[in-house]
Formats: C-alpha cells, sequence, structure tokens
C-alpha cells in the first residue's frame, strides 16, 4: 500500500507532462499552418531579378530568370526549415495536378536539397541552388518558405509568406493561378 501511495505522484507526473507535450504539438503545428504574414512586396508588377545560378540536381547547367516561364509558383525552400516539410506534401499534390512550380533552394547545400528530393519527391520542374541567399536577398526574402505568382512574363504578381496548405492554396493562390492562365494578371 505504501508502494502504491508513492507511485500515485509519479503517475501524474508523467500524465501531466504527456498533456503538455501534447497540447505544445498541437499548438506549434496551429502556429505554422497560420503563420502567413501579409506584408507587401516592393516586387509586385515587377519582373523577377536577374541572376545565373545552378541547379540544384545538375551543378554544370545554369538557370536564369527567361528560364523561370509563367504562370507559375516560385517557392523558396529549404531542407532546414521546418515550415518547408510541412508544406511539401502539398506541392508534390499540386505539382501532380499540373501546377508548375519552381524551387529555389535557399541557403542551403545541394547534398542535402538532392536527399531531400529524392527522398520527399521533386515537385519542381526546376530547381534553383541560391547558397549564399543572393537571390533571396534580392526577392526580398525574410525566409523559408516564401513563394511567389508569376506570370507568363514572368513578372510577380504576388507573393505569399508561410506555409502552402490546401486552404491558403485555395483561397489565396489558386484563384489567382487561374487567372493567371486565363490572361489575366
Amino acid at each position: 500500500m505504501r508502494r502504491l501511495i508513492l507511485l500515485v505522484p509519479l503517475v501524474l507526473f508523467v500524465a501531466g507532462t504527456l498533456f503538455f507535450y501534447q497540447t505544445l504539438r498541437e499548438r506549434q503545428a496551429s502556429e505554422i499552418r497560420q503563420s502567413s504574414i501579409e506584408l507587401p512586396s516592393p516586387l509586385i508588377g515587377k519582373p523577377l531579378p536577374a541572376f545565373e545560378l545552378e541547379d540544384v540536381k545538375d551543378a554544370q547547367r545554369r538557370i536564369t530568370a527567361a528560364d523561370l516561364k509563367g504562370p507559375a509558383l516560385v517557392n523558396v525552400w529549404a531542407t532546414w526549415c521546418v515550415a518547408c516539410r510541412v508544406e511539401h506534401p502539398v506541392l508534390n499534390r499540386l505539382a501532380e495536378q499540373g501546377v508548375v512550380i519552381y524551387g529555389i533552394n535557399y541557403k542551403d547545400d545541394n547534398a542535402s536539397a538532392q536527399r531531400w528530393l529524392r527522398d520527399l519527391h521533386d515537385p519542381y520542374q526546376i530547381n534553383v541552388s541560391d547558397p549564399q541567399g543572393r537571390l533571396g536577398l534580392d526577392l526580398g526574402v525574410y525566409g523559408a518558405p516564401e513563394t511567389f505568382l508569376i506570370d507568363a512574363d514572368g513578372i510577380i504578381r504576388y507573393k505569399f509568406i508561410g506555409v502552402i496548405d490546401d486552404r491558403v492554396w485555395e483561397r489565396e493562390l489558386e484563384p489567382r493561378y487561374k487567372a493567371l492562365l486565363e490572361g489575366g494578371t
């Protein structure tokens, strides 16, 4: 009986710890989903900045802004970005549906990026390696993930900061993307 009385505080402590951990995990997941930020971009209505960088999969291939043909999403991502991992399955699903997505691997190394794409699948038609973050700086990137919507002329029409989930796609990006496909701005 005495041992049972000694175990009660331990059981209560373990149960409280598990409850606290689960609550914290749910809150973090909710914050990632709701982490979109509405910040104006001075690049809206302007072309993608000029650049010439390596392809993530083929360092011999040089990519320029002219290679990124729209309408398309230009997604800034990194393997060190937890929110990018949350977003990645949605990007894969969108790519399977025919949405054109280009990647900018931001402040990352190619070996990690190649492993990520091999293990988690590659939704990107072209994937630019930006290890120094220069292109990200020119785009006004605050961090990853960020996504730009470009039109057929490579003009930036919209910028979204945060995780693209199904809700964000349906409410924020899909209507704009479809409008661009139909020739709108």
